[in-house]
């Protein structure tokens, strides 16, 4: 049956009242340690993905792409940095179909297995300058690893800690992994800052940038060891979880796009503004203000970090909110608060004034957390059981994409035809602007039975 993405006619696959039992505190203890794990899985896979997109704007074009325009070699490796979105999707069909088959732990401990593999290997790759055209060949397809494992990292994750999250708190504990990427990019400055530093500009384009990807293989050990200790989802499981198995679809996909085509459409839609902040934010910015407007590095890395940082600390108390008022009311304030700030807060950047700049930053980072942090559980709330994970993770990854994928590679072409930051304000207020009609369109999902 098509679904219906009307606010006042519900999905009988999803909606249903059931009184929930109040859980023992052996499950409270086993819903945190899931939460937990998920959150270390996820603040690992973004930090490589933080790593390299910081790494592209700083030193990989050159390393990989040479050429006597500063422009086209960057250009050249944010479209490597893209390569990973564009392989998302083959990670959606893959771990979807292991994740609502066969369960959602052993999608992610073989997702996080993956990344491990593709992301210590771009710390090993030689240059074009030793390998020749070898070089962005390997480069582009451990990019391309990357990007399927990331197609099933953030779905399992959410999934794992909202299924077995107690009643009433599903969207503080699918928020909780929903912190792993500004965690992640925080985690990969910290890292970066020290090492830039230490060797210098000139020391960290000549292999200093291989160490944040070598060091990568330490948090892969701790983050596979973490996620062998969680139990599977409750919802998934039969025998000791708190609902019997859901039918299982053979091919979850095919299922999804025949049965929820508009839910996939809008739920994309709704967070693919939020995916344009973020990379724009977090990775292309970090490129353009010190190419374009003479900003130091480490300022634009020091305003980013202390954005992102902000908004980690309103991402779980906006999940509680969440859970109180319902997932809509709080992710409407920050579709608007960002369509409205989206202008100014890149305009701050021709200021060149590193306060201003973090200021604007801050703000723009603390209602990106308004918009995402429900988002987790809101993507989730929309699909039954049995295409959940596909659901969610084809839904937030096709968002990342066309939001946040292509954005580093738009923004360096809209500013080489009209070089004013207002261009990426206006980019990003119009995808926000997306994402607040999206959100109007979909019902809210607070109330929505979750075990069918």
């Amino acid at each position: 049956m098509p679904d219906s993405t009307s606010q006042t006619v519900p999905d009988p696959e999803t909606v249903g009242p059931r009184p929930a039992a109040s859980p023992s505190p052996a499950e409270k203890g086993q819903a945190s340690r899931v939460a937990v794990a998920s959150l270390v899985g996820t603040t690992i896979e973004y930090y490589d993905f933080a790593v390299y997109g910081t790494a592209a704007a700083l030193v990989l074009g050159p390393a990989f792409f040479p050429s006597d325009n500063p422009t086209a070699s960057s250009l050249a490796a944010f479209l490597t940095f893209a390569a990973a979105f564009l392989s998302r999707p083959l990670g959606v069909v893959l771990f979807g179909t292991i994740g609502d088959r066969l369960g959602r732990r052993k999608a992610l401990v073989i997702s996080l297995l993956l990344m491990g593999v593709a992301t210590v290997g771009v710390g090993l790759l030689p240059t074009y300058e030793t390998a020749g055209l070898l070089a962005p060949v390997l480069l582009v397809t451990l990019r391309l690893l990357q990007g399927v494992s990331m197609g099933g990292e953030w779905g399992g994750a959410v999934l794992l800690a909202a299924e077995h999250a107690p009643p009433g708190r599903r969207a503080l504990y699918a928020a909780i992994p929903n912190v792993g990427p500004s965690l992640g990019f925080l985690l990969s400055t910290a890292v970066i800052l020290p090492t830039l530093n230490i060797a210098g500009q000139d020391g960290f384009a000549d292999g200093a940038w291989r160490i944040p990807f070598l060091l990568s293989i330490v948090l892969f050990g701790i983050g596979l060891w973490v996620r062998s200790t969680v139990s599977e989802s409750p919802v998934f499981s039969s025998g000791a979880g708190r609902t019997a198995p859901a039918p299982v679809s053979r091919f979850p996909l095919g299922t999804l796009l025949q049965q929820h085509p508009g839910r996939l459409l809008l739920g994309t839609g709704a967070a693919i503004g939020g995916s344009a902040v973020y990379y724009l934010t977090i990775v292309y910015s970090l490129s353009y203000a010190p190419q374009s407007l003479g900003i130091s590095r480490n300022t634009m890395l020091t305003a980013a970090s202390i954005g992102a940082a902000a908004g980690i600390a309103l991402t779980l108390p906006a999940a509680k909110l969440a859970d109180r008022i319902g997932r809509r009311p709080v992710m409407l304030t920050g579709a608007i608060g960002s369509v409205l700030w989206a202008v100014p807060m890149y305009a701050s950047l021709s200021s060149r004034n590193g306060l201003v700049i973090t200021g604007a930053y801050t703000v723009g980072l603390m209602l990106l957390a308004l918009m995402f942090s429900p988002m987790a559980t809101f993507l989730a709330e929309l699909f039954p059981a049995r295409l959940r994970y596909t659901g969610a993770s084809a839904t937030f990854i096709l968002a990342n994409t066309l939001g946040g994928g292509f954005a580093p590679s738009i923004a360096t072409w809209l500013n080489s035809q009209w070089d004013s930051p207002l261009v990426l304000g206006f980019y990003t207020g119009g995808l926000c602007l997306l994402s607040l009609l999206c959100l109007l369109a979909l019902p809210e999902t607070r109330d929505h039975e979750f075990d069918a």
